[in-house]
């Protein structure tokens, strides 16, 4: 499941990867419209996949695979790369506020939109003139510049949005660290690893999209958590 201001495409690296090791890889689109919203949309595509599962999330996925995976018996392991991994009653916000604002906090924009029934909200989106720095420094320009003319939104309501189940607390967890990460700072993602008792972590010299620029060890962690399920 990918994070913010991003789509499936993001995981292209890694699921070339896997799929040349024999693996079966389903990458969605996250809707980004706030937690409620996309743990209920991936928890109902969870539904229709048959076997064992191994649950990615980046970034903003991290919270939406902890509440999707809930109760889910096909769901054997969650891997969480540079992702947020709130508890119950915890949201982005809160959680992250234990540590320094990553400097992606002050490249937002927000823009008003509109939805069919006349309701309002906010989009926040990365200023594209920030989004290398703030976003994917390990990355060319050229590659960043189609992120951020490509990007997609997430709606403001999703950093207060409140886990109301968390799947890490009796699931088998991975984690992977940026530790060059500017918009989730690395010691919280320790900490979330801590926390959930990770099996493994592993830390890795990139910048918030460690699965664009580093899809090997994403690769590398995402099939270490299925065969130590093949394994039980």
């Amino acid at each position: 499941m990918h994070g913010a201001f991003a789509d499936a495409s993001s995981w292209s690296g890694v699921v070339d990867r896997l799929q040349k090791n024999g693996y079966e890889v389903v990458a969605p689109a996250n809707p980004l419209r706030g937690i409620p919203q996309d743990s209920t949309y991936l928890a109902s595509l969870l539904k229709t996949i048959k076997g064992p599962i191994v649950l990615a999330g980046h970034s903003y996925g991290g919270e939406v695979i902890s509440q999707a995976a809930a109760g889910n018996e096909n769901v054997k392991a969650l891997v969480y790369i540079n992702a947020i991994m709130p508890d119950v009653g915890e949201s982005f916000a809160s959680l992250s506020a234990k540590y320094p604002a990553p400097p992606l906090t002050k490249a937002f924009n927000q823009v008003p939109f509109r939805n069919g029934d006349g309701t309002t909200g906010t989009d926040v989106y990365v200023r594209t003139d920030k989004l290398r720095q703030v976003f994917a420094q390990d990355l060319p320009e050229s590659r960043t510049r189609i992120l951020g003319a490509t990007q997609r939104p997430l709606a403001m309501s999703a950093f207060t949005d409140k886990l109301t189940a968390a799947a890490w607390h009796d699931k088998p967890v991975y984690v992977l660290v940026g530790k060059q990460d500017r918009s989730i700072d690395p010691g919280l993602e320790r900490f979330e690893a801590k926390r959930a008792k990770a099996r493994k972590t592993v830390e890795v010299d990139s910048s918030h999209v460690s699965l664009i620029s580093h899809p090997q060890a994403v690769k590398d962690l995402i099939v270490n958590a299925a065969e130590d399920y093949m394994w039980k």
